[in-house]
């Protein structure tokens, strides 16, 4: 997520520069054709070009459109899980007996092992979510121009190179043997909060917990699983690629065409005129590039790059609030931006 007002110059060129490289000599061939060469037979009447113009501005403002409710879906997910996770952590740390068969050192135990197992569930979760999918863009940059992709990659992550310590934090929340189940699930995070359902049936089954709190903190879990589920829908289903390639291969033609239509308009303006189209060409190819390039990268919102929901400074916010609440004093400290951006 960005976290300065507006975006630098840097995070622009970072993601368009080589755009504006392409478009900048595409529009300057042209000039220098019509100028000196005297190709007049390819230029084209710029109503055509405009009408193109028009009809991919309609598309990509549909796809950006589409792109920012998967985003903000993709918060809002998480701001659920927000909430719940705090829901959770004051129910279990309400937690009494009035029996003697489970004392209050061995009762503090299980209300710590079930919101260690949440933080561990939260960190999980993420990894999974983290996982690239075909279309997604660092998957693409795995197989295609692999040097100049994985160096625009790493800048577009923003000095973030780390993003799997799911580990340390399964290994600091669980124990040895519950962590080392992770490579016998296929779907690990849905296997913890199973285990967490059983923890609060034995609860209940002790006489810990009344039939209606253990309700209640059953349901919390089962919102869980709806918020996993919504997450994994967005994760798991594009943006349909019809919509997506169509935008793009329409943006590509309109900006091919663009400079051929443009040049003998302002080459009506004289010989000046015929450079003089070569910024205004530039300039309008840019913007609706980065038209395309805004919505192609909100699209997916659970890839780790610079434009998505901030996980891991959810998870640690998440973290800390479950951790105060079970009254440890040792808190870790939030994640903070870097370069502008928050992860």
């Amino acid at each position: 997520m960005i976290t300065t007002k507006y975006v630098n110059y840097r995070q622009v060129l970072n993601l368009s520069g080589f755009h504006l490289i392409m478009i900048s000599i595409w529009c300057t061939l042209i000039a220098i054709l019509f100028h000196f060469f005297n190709w007049h037979w390819m230029i084209i009447p710029w109503v055509p070009v405009a009408l193109i113009g028009t009809a991919e501005a309609f598309l990509v403002g549909f796809k950006n459109n589409q792109a920012y409710d998967r985003l903000w879906e993709a918060r809002k997910i998480w701001g659920g899980i927000v909430n719940s996770s705090r829901m959770l952590g004051s129910m279990v740390s309400a937690f009494d007996t009035g029996n003697d068969e489970i004392g209050k050192f061995d009762l503090e135990d299980r209300r710590k092992k079930i919101v260690y197992r949440h933080i561990a569930w939260l960190y999980q979760l993420r990894e999974q979510l983290l996982i690239p999918t075909e279309w997604e863009h660092i998957k693409v940059e795995e197989d295609q121009l692999k040097n100049v992709d994985q160096k625009r990659n790493r800048l577009i992550k923003a000095g973030f190179p780390d993003y799997g310590r799911t580990p340390i934090f399964l290994n600091k929340y669980l124990s040895e043997d519950e962590a080392a189940l992770q490579s016998e699930y296929k779907n690990f995070a849905t296997h913890l909060i199973a285990q967490q359902s059983k923890d609060i049936n034995e609860l209940k089954n002790m006489g810990v917990i009344s039939g209606f709190n253990h309700m209640q903190l059953q349901d919390c879990l089962n919102e869980f699983y709806t918020l996993q589920g919504q997450a994994e829908r967005i994760k798991k289903f594009p943006l349909p690629r019809q919509f997506a390639s169509t935008a793009f291969v329409f943006n590509v033609i309109f900006i091919m065409l663009l400079p051929l239509g443009l040049v003998s308009e302002f080459a009506k303006l004289g010989d000046w005129g015929i450079w003089a189209s070569i910024p205004f060409c530039i300039t309008i190819g840019w913007i609706y590039i980065i038209m395309e390039l805004v919505g192609d990268y909100s699209e997916n919102p659970f890839e780790g790059l610079m434009f998505d929901i901030p996980m891991l400074s959810i998870c640690r916010t998440i973290e800390i609030d479950l951790l105060q609440m079970t009254g440890d004093i040792e808190l870790p400290d939030p994640i903070a931006s870097k370069n502008g951006v928050l992860v």
